[in-house]
């Protein structure tokens, strides 16, 4: 989970290579329609996010059936963790907290996304970070996808591992 720029992707396939289980690119999941709003640099509301959040459950479920998986995906309310936890499934939230700044210059250097540098501010305007009731761990999201996948791997392992 993080804001648009944060590594959610690229972290998120190298774990689930690692683990050895599938990954979801919940920006996938998006509706052709949230895509052409946020394309026009319209941030999106919470019911924008409806049918989105109820994909990326159903995938949830889904991978929680089977021998699990990795979701990234935003996830920038606790209400929207809050609904995928809903699904029963044993999650694990790996936030990907990254300065404001370098989110700008990350998403400015990027080529093809459909999210425009614009709406950065709309996201962190309504980012709740982790919390620490919430199963998971927080990340400085500035390090390579590398130095960020040790630091995920070893905390999965607990303190034992």
């Amino acid at each position: 989970m993080g804001v648009s720029a944060s590594g959610k992707s690229t972290v998120g396939a190298r774990l689930a290579r690692r683990l050895g289980v599938p990954f979801m690119e919940g920006d996938d999941l998006h509706p052709a329609a949230n895509r052409a709003k946020m394309a026009s640099g319209r941030p999106l509301d919470d019911s924008d996010r409806g049918p989105w959040l109820a994909a990326l459950a159903e995938w949830v479920r889904a991978a929680a059936g089977e021998r699990g998986g990795v979701l990234s995906c935003s996830a920038l309310k606790r209400a929207y963790r809050d609904r995928l936890r809903d699904t029963g499934a044993d999650l694990y939230f790996v936030y990907l907290a990254l300065d404001h700044r370098l989110a700008a210059q990350r998403i400015a250097r990027r080529q093809g996304h459909f999210m425009p540098p614009a709406l950065l501010d709309s996201q962190y305007a309504i980012l709740q970070p982790l919390q620490s009731d919430e199963p998971g761990v927080t990340v400085d999201g500035s390090g390579s996808p590398e130095q960020i996948l040790t630091m995920v791997v070893r905390d999965l392992a607990g303190p034992a591992g």
